[in-house]
């Protein structure tokens, strides 16, 4: 092999026989972790404050029990997310649902189950929920999603402030508000304002919340005189977290006293006039929960350069673009205590790659690892968000990860185990589900 490279990354240890108990590759999440960071950011927000969790960062059965038990309701985008949320045990009277285009009949599927509650972003989407409603004899609820006039400095990735799927622009309400002002069968009770993500300052997050309630100000006046009675405002979130690198979670401890004042300062009679302010978030709830174990399965020396082949590529991680600046992912060797083997030196500075049948299937050109060997275990930690659902799972038909759940606050638990399998179900003319299907 060649000549010692710098410090790798220390070992990460798993609890004594874990390994032993679960196949890899695996996504092992912690309940535990989700648990303290639920309690991290319900301490960071104004005391009163709704916590919505975004489905889309991990689905999983178990995490969302876990959430619904701390509190928080679901935001889901899709009919998949809808049917996650209530099998979780969410009564439909508590979702969210979101998105900057629905069809017809994912709308009324969630209004024949009892959701009640829309995200629009458009006055055409407006219309859609109350021609939807009103045909099943029901009153649906709005929030109308904002897309503000300038991006706020600091974001992760911009959601507003540049052209976008995602709300109306505030000069277009402005300009036209009565084209917003709710309609019979879909009433407007709220704004979204959703200005970013990933932000990991605190000074980030409280600029993009100054911004928003100061939009939210303005818009509320505006859509007042048209009869709006604008009593919920979703701040969004954007609550950063370490992703598929060493890390801990974001330290917000210094944010609740300052959001506090700000909203003293901008809603002055929040409390008397009823109006509720929420927020959204998916990576801050789970990112640090869960850790993928891939094997090693082959290593060698290609072009002087050390070259590691993982069960794991782009199919299990790292592979949805929309992720954009995602860094070069360094896995760390996995430490059981059962083995008691000393610590490994780093010697490898290696090119680590996938098992795909691309050269695309890359996740770092220069990881520093120990001398490594074909079923060693090497770990990728802060991937309980935007992991495995988030990758390119079906490309090249390699099995799909385990996942695996275990419980820091019990840890004599055994692990619960699933798996999911990709399958294609033929659709004919008969099964195939109609526009407008009721």
């Amino acid at each position: 092999m060649s000549a010692p490279a710098e410090t790798a990354a220390p070992e990460l240890s798993l609890p004594e026989g874990l390994l032993s108990r679960i196949p890899t590759p695996a996504y092992v999440y912690d309940l535990a972790e989700v648990r303290r960071n639920h309690r991290a950011l319900s301490d960071a927000l104004p005391a009163g404050s709704g916590v919505y969790y975004s489905l889309k960062a991990n689905a999983h059965p178990s995490l969302l029990r876990v959430l619904r038990e701390q509190g928080a309701s679901p935001e889901v985008c899709s009919s998949g997310e809808l049917e996650a949320a209530l099998g979780a045990g969410w009564p439909a009277a508590d979702v969210l649902y979101t998105g900057p285009g629905k069809r017809d009949e994912e709308i009324g599927r969630a209004l024949r189950a009892g959701v009640r509650h829309f995200s629009v972003d458009s006055p055409h989407a407006m219309e859609q929920l109350d021609r939807i409603a009103g045909s099943l004899g029901v009153r649906a609820q709005c929030l109308l999603r904002i897309n503000d006039d300038q991006p706020v400095p600091g974001q992760g990735l911009a959601m507003t402030g540049v052209a976008s799927q995602f709300g109306a622009d505030t000069r277009w309400v402005l300009r036209e508000p009565a084209r917003f002002a709710g309609r019979p069968h879909a009433e407007l009770i709220g704004l979204h304002l959703y200005m970013g993500t990933n932000l990991t300052e605190p000074d980030a997050l409280l600029g993009q919340f100054e911004r928003s309630l100061r939009t939210a100000k303005i818009l509320r006046t505006a859509l007042a005189e048209h009869g709006a009675d604008l009593r919920v405002l979703d701040l969004g979130g954007g609550f950063g977290a370490p992703f598929a690198s060493a890390g801990e979670r974001i330290d917000l401890s210094g944010l609740r006293p300052r959001l506090t004042a700000l909203l003293d300062e901008e809603l002055p009679a929040r409390h008397d006039d009823g109006t509720r302010v929420v927020f959204e978030s998916g990576r801050y709830l789970v990112g640090t929960a869960g850790v993928l174990l891939t094997s090693v399965l082959d290593v060698k020396q290609s072009h002087g350069k050390d070259v590691v082949v993982l069960e794991s590529g782009i199919n299990h991680l790292g592979g949805m673009p929309g992720l954009r600046r995602l860094p070069p992912l360094n896995p760390r060797l996995v430490a059981d205590p059962a083995d008691g083997a000393a610590p490994r030196p780093a010697v490898l500075d290696a090119l680590v790659t996938g098992p795909l049948c691309t050269p695309l299937d890359t996740w770092s050109r220069a990881a520093k690892l120990p001398d490594l060997r074909p079923g060693d275990v090497l770990a990728v930690p802060n991937v309980g968000a935007y992991g495995l659902s988030a990758s390119l799972v079906a490309f090249l038909g390699h099995p799909l990860p385990a996942e695996a759940v275990v419980d820091g606050d019990d840890p004599d638990r055994a692990p619960e185990l699933t798996r999911i399998h990709l399958t294609r179900t033929p659709v004919t003319a008969d099964t195939a589900p109609t526009l407008g299907e009721k």
